[in-house]
């Protein structure tokens, strides 16, 4: 059972992440009270098989059927190998993969049974982050700001910084470390920015067979079509105020905006318009960020990061910069909220996803 949970002691929690670029399984161990950041231990990954990231791509946007069960298969399966590699481990925080989020529709659905993982590993599992925030009228997403809140105050910063995650959809954590606590008023603003890699993902797996753009070297070689970006810019989302969120899928029309273009100039200009939607959201944060700390896949691409630099006015840097790791950021963000489930402390609040009132999300499955 979870260790100290009686006296608020610390927790050695492992989280697991299954993103929307569906590339594989991040694992990692981060030790802490559900408060505080007291440590950060070791790290697994288990990467998706093209056959096994062709049954998930065929669930994305399903809610039911086999697609969906063959998904969770694979996703069980994935999660159970790597990780089964850890020891030690009091408590773990399992996501899942998300197919569908439709917060103002059907909900959102992350597949993966919890309880089959508390029965394979022989430790209590948190699952299933996202759907009490949605039934309370919250977005259900992004969810790592509480624990951007706590690296925040790892790091020692002491004025207003933003963490921006890349990966298939983009977010962004506007975070003041100067408040007490994450679900303080004025501590917190997240929201999802736009699409980020998985367009560009998506393009690159139809045209050439591959996963992304290593080292932009593609997008690099082209040309930003700028017809196509101000289409993309005119989408009525990024009017909309914060917080909100989106699906994977929600801008899968951008492939098609590009879709005369070369190769070099499609990748060009799905970058672009990731940067752009990044600078469009960064006019709603509160006040100025000091700097941009950038994770997720996108940091490794260094032609989508100085399109960010010369559209911010501030500093963008990976998070490595400040002794944070990138690949797994939001592994370690799920091993953090699962000891704030466990321990009943909130996960979202209204700044973070839209919810009306503090909610901490989550179901505990115990081994049987």
């Amino acid at each position: 059972m979870l260790k100290a949970a009686d006296t608020g002691g610390p927790v050695r929690a492992l989280g697991a992440m299954s993103g929307t670029s569906l590339d594989g399984v991040d694992a990692a161990v981060v030790v802490t009270d559900g408060q505080d950041i007291l440590g950060f231990g070791e790290t697994g990954y288990r990467a998706y098989t093209r056959q096994e990231q062709a049954v998930l791509m065929a669930a994305l946007g399903r809610w039911d059927g086999p697609q969906v069960a063959a998904a969770a298969q694979v996703v069980e399966a994935a999660h159970r190998e790597v990780l089964g590699e850890f020891e030690g481990v009091d408590l773990v925080g399992f996501h899942g993969q998300t197919l569908a989020h439709a917060p103002r529709g059907r909900g959102t659905l992350q597949v993966g049974d919890g309880q089959v993982l508390a029965g394979a590993l022989g430790v209590p599992v948190v699952w299933d982050f996202r759907s009490a925030d949605v039934k309370l009228g919250g977005e259900g997403a992004p969810l790592a700001p509480f624990f951007h809140f706590a690296c925040a105050r790892w790091m020692g910063a002491t004025a207003p910084l933003a963490f921006l995650n890349l990966g298939g959809v983009g977010n962004l954590t506007w975070v003041d470390p100067r408040k007490a606590a994450a679900q303080e008023a004025g501590a917190l603003l997240a929201f999802d920015t736009g699409p980020a890699n998985a367009p560009l993902n998506d393009l690159l797996r139809q045209r050439r067979g591959i996963a992304f753009d290593e080292d932009g070297r593609i997008a690099a070689r082209g040309r930003v079509e700028t017809g196509a970006l101000e289409l993309f810019l005119a989408e009525p989302y990024f009017s909309r105020m914060p917080p909100k969120s989106l699906d994977r899928n929600d801008f899968s029309e951008m492939i098609e905006l590009v879709s005369e273009l070369s190769d070099a100039d499609a990748a060009a200009t799905l970058t672009a318009m990731c940067a752009a939607a990044v600078a469009q959201g960064m006019q709603h944060c509160p006040a100025p960020p000091g700097r941009v700390l950038v994770t997720g896949g996108g940091r490794l691409n260094p032609v989508l990061m100085e399109m960010l630099s010369v559209s911010l006015d501030c500093p963008v840097a990976p998070v490595e910069d400040v002794g944070l790791d990138g690949d797994m950021l939001e592994a370690q963000a799920f091993a953090y909220l699962a000891v704030r489930v466990a321990r009943g402390l909130p996960t979202s609040c209204p700044t973070t996803t839209g919810v009306r009132a503090l909610v901490g999300g989550g179901t505990v499955s115990v081994p049987d």
